[in-house]
C-alpha cells in the first residue's frame, strides 16, 4: 500500500542456557540469507555476557566459511549485492563501524573489481548508540553485542525507531515469553527465524510500517468498510 513506510530493523539474542553452535547457526542464518538484503535481516545480535567469547568465535567462522560468488553455483552460499549504489553504502556503514570502534572479526572488504560482491563481515564489541546499531544496512553485515539481563535486553532492543521483528534463541520459555510481552516488533521468533506465513500477519512498530501484510490483517487493507443504519417503518 503507498501510505505504508518502510518496514526496517530488528534484533536477535541469546541467551546462556543454550548450545552456542545452535544458536550460531539461527543468527547466521537470520542475517546472511538473500546476503542481508532482507527488511527482517537479523543484522542486530545480542548475546550473553557467559557465552558471548564463544558465540562470537562460532559466528566468525561460520562468516569466513560462507562461499560468496556465481548465485546459479548450487554450492555458492552468497551471490551479489543488489547494484553498485547499494554496495557503497554497504561498504560505508562496513567503514562508519571500524572508525566508531567495532571491532572487526572477519570480512570488510569488496571481492574483487567485477560485480558487487561482499565479505561477509563480522563486528563485535558494538556499542547501541553507534551507526551500524541504530541503522539498517541491508547487506552481509552481523553487528554482535553484549548483555547481561532480560531486564536489560528489553530496554536495548526497544532503544531504536524501528520495531519490524526480533527474535530469541533460549531454553527458558518463560524468559522468551516475557520478552515476547515487552519488545516493540511487529514478529517474534522463538528459537527460528523468518517464519513466515501466508495466514500470519507481518509488519511493524515505530517507523517499521503502518498496517499488516499477509493474513486477515493483510486482507483488510484491499477492503472498504461500509455503515449501514436504517430505521423500521
Amino acid at each position: 500500500n503507498n501510505y505504508k513506510i518502510k518496514n526496517l530493523s530488528l534484533i536477535n539474542f541469546s541467551f546462556e542456557f543454550f548450545a552456542v553452535d545452535v544458536a550460531a547457526g539461527i543468527a547466521h542464518e537470520a542475517l546472511f540469507s538473500n546476503h542481508g538484503q532482507s527488511c527482517c535481516a537479523g543484522s542486530r545480535t545480542y548475546v550473553h555476557e557467559k557465552i558471548y567469547d564463544q558465540f562470537v568465535a562460532k559466528a566468525t567462522a561460520l562468516a569466513k566459511a560462507r562461499k560468496v560468488g556465481n548465485p546459479f553455483d548450487e554450492t555458492v552460499k552468497q551471490g551479489p549485492q543488489i547494484d553498485e549504489e547499494m554496495m557503497n553504502k554497504v561498504l560505508g556503514y562496513i567503514e562508519s563501524g571500524k572508525q566508531q570502534g567495532a571491532k572487526l572479526q572477519c570480512g570488510g572488504k569488496r571481492i574483487g573489481n567485477v560485480g558487487f560482491f561482499i565479505e561477509p563481515t563480522i563486528f563485535s564489541d558494538v556499542n547501541d548508540k553507534m551507526k551500524i546499531a541504530q541503522e539498517e544496512i541491508f547487506g552481509p553485515v552481523q553487528s554482535i553485542f553484549k548483555f547481561s539481563s532480560l531486564e536489560e535486553i528489553i530496554d536495548r532492543a526497544n532503544d531504536v525507531e524501528y520495531g519490524l521483528a526480533a527474535g530469541v534463541i533460549t531454553n527458558d520459555i518463560n524468559k522468551a515469553m516475557k520478552f515476547v510481552r515487552n519488545v516493540n516488533a511487529g514478529s517474534v521468533w522463538i528459537n527460528c527465524y523468518d517464519a513466515v506465513l501466508p495466514q500470519t500477519p507481518f509488519g511493524g512498530y515505530k517507523l517499521s510500517g503502518i498496517g499488516r501484510e499477509l493474513g486477515k490483517d493483510g486482507l483488510d487493507s484491499y477492503l472498504e468498510t461500509k455503515t449501514v443504519a436504517m430505521k423500521y417503518v
